[in-house]
């Protein structure tokens, strides 16, 4: 791109979350009808979510402001957090216990390869393989990139804004009080 284009101001998000994101909602919905979520890989794939919110101050900032032109951003939250941790949150947030179950990368492939099929019939499958080729490779800001901070923004955490939406999930919504322990 940039030989193409070498004043374009290059964005590179980290996974994207807000109420409507097909991150979170996803795993949340999931955990609404399943008796366990699939712990793809493990859980160990690292994450920086970052919210859309600050994704569209990112994209503002960097098309009104000339200093930014040529450059490249890489936008990540303030927090690095496991895919394991990212599923215990959701549960956390909808007040659900459910059994987290490693599923291998190989073995997730194939069910995604499976499941993407779904999509020839207009219906969004659970999961698919080039989800699982995400999950494969961490998702977060490497060392010495500009970010936020060069943009002259401050990220805001998920465990900020996630519990505004995730709530729907609960059974009972936003009234529902958690399980006892």
């Amino acid at each position: 791109m940039r030989q193409h284009v070498p004043g374009a101001v290059i964005l590179r998000p980290s996974v994207v979350f807000g109420a409507e994101d097909d991150f979170l909602n996803r795993f949340a919905a999931m955990a609404s009808m399943s008796p366990a979520l699939p712990l793809i890989g493990g859980g160990n794939t690292r994450f920086q979510p970052v919210h859309v919110g600050d994704v569209a101050d990112a994209i503002a900032a960097a098309a009104t402001r000339p200093e930014f032109v040529g450059r490249t951003f890489v936008l990540g939250g303030p927090s690095i957090y496991s895919f394991r941790e990212i599923l215990e949150l959701i549960l956390r947030e909808t007040h659900r216990e459910k059994v987290l179950l490693p599923l291998p990368f190989p073995l997730a492939r194939a069910m995604g390869s499976v499941m993407q099929v779904s999509e020839l019939f207009g219906i969004a499958p659970p999961l698919t393989r080039d989800q699982v080729l995400m999950l494969q490779s961490d998702n977060v800001v490497p060392d010495g990139a500009e970010g936020f901070a060069a943009l002259g923004i401050m990220p805001t955490g998920m465990e900020v804004i996630a519990p505004s939406y995730l709530w729907l999930y609960r059974r009972g919504g936003q009234f529902a009080e958690p399980a006892a322990a």
